[in-house]
């Protein structure tokens, strides 16, 4: 009879510790490019949601057709919005923060035109009784206003960029979702456990950073719970 291999790699488990010992590079990389494809495409994301819903809220003929384009631009399937963008971008890191970007358009600027709708008309009549301008009366009064809507779709949509990235393994650049696609064609059971934990440690870290930064952010929303 054939002794059973001593470690955990050779007996192929779910659960090694070897794994996590001799792969650490390579998961620091992965990580590493996961977060990149994340922040990226969600900073994108926001710095193009904001302008859309502030205009759609300026001109209300608007929003019918930006929240109806960002919508269906969420329902196309990752794997044909890849294929849609890769005449453009091509095999690249570009190409996955691209389609990112595009998903995350529907949460953000949904969210955000929310917050801004949600804004009392009396305290808009009252700044600009203050002699608020325009642009001050958006960036001190309704912006503001508007951040707990809008930090909730913030964090909805970082979140489901951390899971959508792993699809970008089909062109290569998936962050962790390279380990897990690799794992899966070779039955690597530790790789694959290991990678999808931490795309859930990424969204939960994410999330739970996000929540930090909208508590700091909107004192007066603990003011009025209290």
């Amino acid at each position: 009879m054939t002794a059973p291999p001593d470690d955990c790699l050779a007996r192929n488990e779910w659960i090694c510790g070897e794994y996590l010992s001799t792969r650490r590079d390579i998961l620091l990389d992965a990580v590493g490019q996961h977060l990149q494809l994340t922040a990226l495409s969600v900073l994108i994301g926001l710095a193009l949601a904001v302008p859309l819903a502030v205009l759609a809220r300026r001109w209300g003929w608007a929003a019918g057709p930006v929240l109806a384009v960002t919508t269906i631009l969420y329902t196309i399937p990752s794997l044909a919005m890849f294929s849609l963008l890769l005449p453009v971008y091509g095999l690249s890191e570009a190409l996955v923060v691209a389609g990112l970007v595009l998903y995350s358009l529907t949460l953000l600027v949904r969210n955000i035109l929310a917050g801004l709708r949600a804004v009392p008309e009396e305290t808009r009549q009252a700044a600009r009784g203050m002699g608020y301008g325009p642009i001050r009366l958006l960036l001190t009064v309704e912006l503001p206003l508007a951040l707990p809507a809008a930090m909730a779709g913030l964090r909805i949509a970082t979140v489901s960029a951390v899971s959508l990235a792993t699809v970008g393994a089909i062109v290569g650049f998936g962050g962790l979702g390279n380990l897990i696609y690799s794992g899966m064609n070779t039955f690597f059971k530790a790789q694959v456990l290991t990678a999808s934990v931490l795309c859930v440690v990424i969204a939960v870290a994410a999330d739970l950073l996000l929540l930090g930064v909208q508590w700091l952010i909107t004192p007066w929303t603990r003011a009025a719970r209290a």
